[in-house]
């Protein structure tokens, strides 16, 4: 196609629910809310693991980085979304869109990523224990961070360079709250067959692959726990794993429900799935880990006390942390 023809977009247009104004208000509301749980709950547990030297070990490392990403994440598109539920005109710039896609699918890959970095601390951690501190070192924490941070923004640079070098004849209308790969990709008007080649290649070695590794770490992790001779022994290894487990459940529980389920015939429908994806999953992270694990809550009962404050501040200043606890 001669790309001298081509209208050049410089703004898109989010349908969002523009139909459904009154829907859009309630939304702004629970987004909101949600939004602030978010953003609130994954900071503290940041704080927390930098502040209290009883999470200095490697599980908790991995956690402050999938808050991090959780935070960075619903921020990438839920405070523009915020704003157009409360326009007439929903509309982004062709930068901002295409930083929107990128960061979309390039968190969403880092997550399944550690997920399974996480997997394999709660691997090492049952089956393996006197090995522990020699296999996940705090170097050796920092380097599979790392690993996970940069093959997910890779992938997500070779997926939108490969998009946005398509045609789109003009067309800037995404039925959709935010950009995102997909439904930037819809809008094309020339062959996006090695676009839909390099995504199922993607999905299947970043989504399936790291559920294969969970899958297979929780195998070994029952057998060994099952193995202990005591009742007690196995909740409280279980205990370990459970929170991690919850939020491998349903981050791939709502992926398979969105992807596996029968098209609806109301398109509104999977947008709202959708958004329930992006924005309420991320807030139930710190909800999950709050409630499971006794260390969190006491570490947050210690913060928040306001008495140990100072005590830790001055040990965060003065010492440095080690992973491998």
């Amino acid at each position: 196609m001669d790309r001298a023809n081509q209208t050049v977009v410089r703004e898109y247009i989010l349908l969002g629910l523009s139909e459904h104004h009154n829907l859009e208000m309630v939304l702004f509301v629970l987004c909101m809310g949600i939004y602030c749980v978010n953003v609130m709950g994954n900071s503290l547990l940041i704080v927390l693991n930098m502040l209290d030297p009883r999470l200095h070990n490697p599980m908790y490392f991995f956690l402050s980085n999938l808050s991090l990403m959780d935070i960075l994440g619903t921020s990438s598109f839920v405070p523009l979304m915020l704003v157009n539920f409360l326009e007439a005109q929903k509309t982004i710039s062709f930068p901002g869109c295409a930083l929107q896609t990128y960061l979309t699918l390039a968190l969403g890959s880092t997550e399944c990523l550690l997920l399974a970095m996480m997997a394999y601390d709660r691997y090492v951690a049952i089956c393996q224990p006197l090995r522990y501190p020699e296999l996940l070192s705090g170097q050796m924490c920092v380097r599979m961070a790392l690993l996970s941070w940069g093959i997910g923004f890779t992938n997500s640079l070779l997926h939108s360079i490969l998009a946005w070098h398509l045609p789109f004849c003009g067309h800037n209308v995404i039925n959709h709250f935010f950009c995102e790969i997909l439904a930037v990709i819809k809008l094309a008007c020339g062959d996006v067959s090695l676009n839909a080649l390099a995504l199922m290649v993607a999905a299947t070695v970043l989504t399936l692959a790291p559920f294969l590794l969970i899958f297979l770490s929780y195998i070994f992790i029952l057998d060994a726990i099952l193995r202990l001779p005591s009742a007690v022994g196995q909740c409280k290894a279980f205990s370990t794993c459970s929170a991690h487990l919850t939020v491998v459940v349903i981050f791939y529980g709502t992926i398979s429900f969105m992807y596996f389920k029968p098209k609806a015939k109301d398109p509104d429908l999977d947008k709202i799935i959708a958004l329930f994806y992006g924005v309420v999953t991320p807030s139930l992270n710190p909800i999950i880990y709050g409630l499971r694990n006794t260390e969190v809550k006491a570490a947050a009962v210690a913060l928040l006390g306001g008495d140990g404050l100072s005590r830790k501040m001055s040990h965060f200043y003065c010492c440095t942390p080690s992973l491998s606890g």
